[in-house]
């Protein structure tokens, strides 16, 4: 299993209804409001990183009043340790 987190910035004033979009999305796992220059936390679990890939650019950045994001893949060979 690939997990990868994403950093969601949205436009101020609609980050409760990008978390609820967010939620809604096949393979989002967990969606976290957090304080900072990101709004969303946002954890994704697929099959493949292929699979990740889409998410992110077909799904999550498509999202009305997404306005950026920065994704952190996990290291899967570091799982087990």
């Amino acid at each position: 299993m690939n997990i990868a987190y994403v950093l969601v910035q949205s436009t101020i004033g609609h980050e409760m209804e990008v978390l609820s979009d967010l939620l809604k999305i096949d393979f989002v796992k967990e969606a976290k409001g957090t304080f900072g220059y990101y709004d969303i936390l946002v954890k994704i679990e697929a099959s493949s990183e292929k699979e990740i890939v889409r998410i992110i650019t077909k799904k999550i950045r498509k999202v009305k009043n997404v306005n950026t994001t920065t994704t952190l893949s996990v290291i899967s060979e570091q799982e087990e340790l």
